[in-house]
């Protein structure tokens, strides 16, 4: 995923697009199925994505092969009053959506439509090929939706973690909550630095088990 050549670019554009603005608008949709008309009202229950790219996020994502989107802006207590669940289900939108978009992607491989030799082999062209494109649309969105499953705000691991903990667990994790940004800086960027990359170590493998269980 680290290649910069211009087919590799174009294909991550492509993903990109489709990958970020179904995640953002399946939690604007939700939420707003739960009576929270904050989404529509901030423009968020849109599939255009300009109303979802985050400039840096969809940078990092072209250059590394992750980043992120704009997040939509959610009011929990208008959620509270629906379902003690809804905001667990509207932060598991997010993440469901790009495992569907995943398994989607997937199905030509597993019809014989598209094949591993076509999307890995050398491409000197200046514009990838369709199941480069779909290789990458599944290991993305597959990339995309463990990495926001990791329990730290303010990814959506953060409010799916915190339903299911107990109680007294709960409250442990809310204090943490407030430092999870400087831990992802620290997982993320600087304990590469150092040849200790934990996120890669947590996701890599079942990134590769379910790429593998979908392709086949």
């Amino acid at each position: 995923m680290l290649g910069l050549d211009p087919a590799t670019l174009i294909s991550r554009a492509i993903v990109l697009v489709i990958a970020f603005t179904i995640h953002e608008f399946s939690h604007a949709w939700v939420a707003t199925r739960f009576g929270d008309d904050t989404p529509r009202i901030n423009g968020r229950l849109t599939l255009n994505p300009l109303a979802h790219l985050d400039p840096m996020g969809s940078l990092l994502l072209l250059v590394a092969g992750f980043g992120w989107a704009k997040p939509v802006p959610v009011n929990p207590y208008a959620l509270q009053r629906r379902s003690s669940s809804a905001m667990m289900w509207v932060s598991l939108a997010g993440p469901a959506s790009n495992l569907a978009l995943a398994i989607l992607a997937a199905i030509p491989f597993r019809l014989g439509l598209a094949n591993l030799t076509d999307a890995f082999g050398a491409n000197e062209g200046f514009f990838p090929t369709v199941s480069q494109v779909m290789v990458d649309f599944i290991a993305i969105n597959l990339l995309l939706m463990l990495f926001n499953l990791i329990p730290l705000a303010p990814l959506d691991g953060d409010k799916i973690a915190e339903f299911f903990l107990p109680p007294n667990l709960a409250r442990s994790f809310e204090n943490i909550r407030p430092y999870g940004p400087l831990i992802l800086i620290v997982l993320v960027m600087v304990m590469p630095m150092f040849g200790i990359d934990i996120i890669q170590m947590l996701i890599m493998p079942p990134l590769k088990a379910i790429f593998g269980l979908l392709v086949g």
